[in-house]
């Protein structure tokens, strides 16, 4: 008998493919191996990475976000690309991770960020603790969102990705509010002869002269034109939105790098809106008027008003400012966000309390995860995703509204500067005059700034 050849002509066809299909299981192994160990390792963004100028500019490093189980890795690999490509982003947010849902955890070590002494730009009607509150556990509080958590606020690179740049927060009181937060979560940074803020009529800005950054308010309650735009005399009962006229106050928002939209307070009127008509071009108006009508203006006694459902008119306002932002905002250099709804907390019994009290003297927040007041409009909630769900542009929208109904302790009640004097009705009764609308600061408009953080640098 001849001796069999090494060519493997005179092996079993079944050992030949059984050798084949065990090769190829061992090496399916391997790669899945290194993928499953890469996995493992990609670290959870709790921070910001270290950055390195070069030349003045600020490198941005790609960070993988940690998958928390869910979703496929390349899928969010692509996810992680693409935010990667929008201005200011440092790496993508934890996917699947909704940070609009979770809870308000009580903690004295993390929070606040500073005190309320220490920052020398919160308006006297913010300023909770130098008007008499008693408590601060309404500056302790942190949200945590379910199944994952928030990139830590950094000062330190916000304030380097902001240089050389102009952030603006256009709106009402409320994005005011989160203005001054952001000013006074940055400014313990920069010397003190390198900052300022001034006021030019609508106009705030604080400036960070090192870094030739400006970061600025300007006063638009319902960002279209009205008769409530003057930045001080503006307690208007009667009041009028001119159409869809942005020009007056978008003039003010050209060359923003970052901007930050809110709208919603001033049109809770509990009626509908009364809408002026006006000209566009001399020879046709926005809305039906009279065949005699002219371009009036809010003081004239001839007023062509039309009255509109509170929806209609948000979202036509809404629409013209998405119009502006996709026709002046170049998406590769800049970026645009829009703020939800602020809620009040006007009456206890909203939220199970058997008194007629409302948020007065509430020193902790609403345990139940399903509350939602009846002061917070779902109807213009749903014109916000409507309208900003069209836009050729990126905005992002900073959901604040739900996690912010839960903070019922966190209003200034009357621990702040009084814009009349009161009467002694309101000295003896002291809910009759309580502000549910407005918040303390630091409290809960910090932790909005750290969504519009994470919106900004880890989208």
């Amino acid at each position: 008998m001849k001796a069999q050849h090494s060519n493997g002509r005179g092996r079993s066809p079944f050992l030949t493919s059984y050798a084949l299909t065990l090769a190829f299981i061992t090496f399916v192994s391997v790669l899945y191996f290194k993928d499953f160990s890469s996995t493992l390792h990609q670290p959870f963004l709790h921070r910001p990475p270290p950055h390195h100028r070069r030349g003045g500019q600020i490198s941005r490093p790609l960070r993988h976000a940690h998958h928390g189980g869910n979703g496929n890795a390349a899928e969010h690999h692509r996810a992680a690309a693409a935010a990667q490509q929008l201005p200011f982003a440092v790496g993508a947010a934890p996917a699947g991770c909704d940070v609009g849902l979770g809870e308000w955890v009580y903690d004295e070590a993390a929070r606040p960020w500073y005190q309320e002494e220490e920052c020398p730009y919160i308006q006297p009607q913010l300023t909770c603790q130098a008007h008499g509150r008693p408590d601060k556990g309404y500056q302790h509080w942190r949200w945590q969102p379910r199944g994952c958590s928030l990139p830590s606020f950094n000062a330190t690179l916000m304030l380097e990705m902001l240089r050389g740049k102009r952030m603006l927060f256009v709106g009402d009181s409320l994005n005011r509010g989160q203005y001054v937060s952001l000013v006074c979560l940055l400014h313990r940074l920069i010397p003190e002869s390198s900052k300022s803020m001034e006021t030019f009529d609508s106009l705030t800005v604080f400036r960070a002269k090192d870094y030739n950054a400006t970061i600025e308010f300007y006063w638009a309650p319902f960002l279209a034109e009205s008769n409530s735009d003057d930045a001080v005399v503006h307690r208007i009962a009667d009041r009028i939105v001119r159409g869809t006229s942005i020009e007056k106050h978008a003039k003010f928002w050209n060359g923003a790098d970052i901007l930050v939209f809110n709208t919603y307070l001033w049109w809770m009127t509990g009626q509908k809106m009364k809408i002026l008509t006006t000209f566009t071009d001399g020879t046709s108006a926005i809305f039906p008027t009279p065949s005699n009508s002219r371009q009036n203006s809010f003081e004239d006694k001839n007023k062509d008003i039309i009255e509109m459902e509170t929806e209609d008119a948000y979202g036509m306002v809404l629409k013209a400012v998405l119009k502006w932002v996709e026709s002046n905002m170049d998406p590769k250099t800049s970026r645009v966000f829009f703020v939800t709804m602020s809620p009040t907390h006007t009456r206890s019994k909203d939220w199970g309390e058997d008194t007629d009290g409302n948020c007065y003297n509430q020193t902790t927040p609403i345990k139940d995860l399903s509350y939602w007041g009846p002061g917070t409009s779902k109807g213009l909630m749903s014109v916000i995703g409507e309208v900003f769900g069209t836009s050729n542009i990126p905005v992002g929208v900073v959901n604040i509204t739900q996690l912010s109904e839960y903070r019922k302790d966190a209003h200034t009640q009357i621990y702040k500067k009084q814009w009349n004097p009161l009467t002694p009705e309101q000295i003896a009764n002291p809910k009759s005059y309580a502000d549910c609308t407005h918040w303390c600061l630091p409290g809960l408009q910090d932790t909005w700034n750290e969504l519009l953080y994470s919106k900004l640098f880890f989208p």
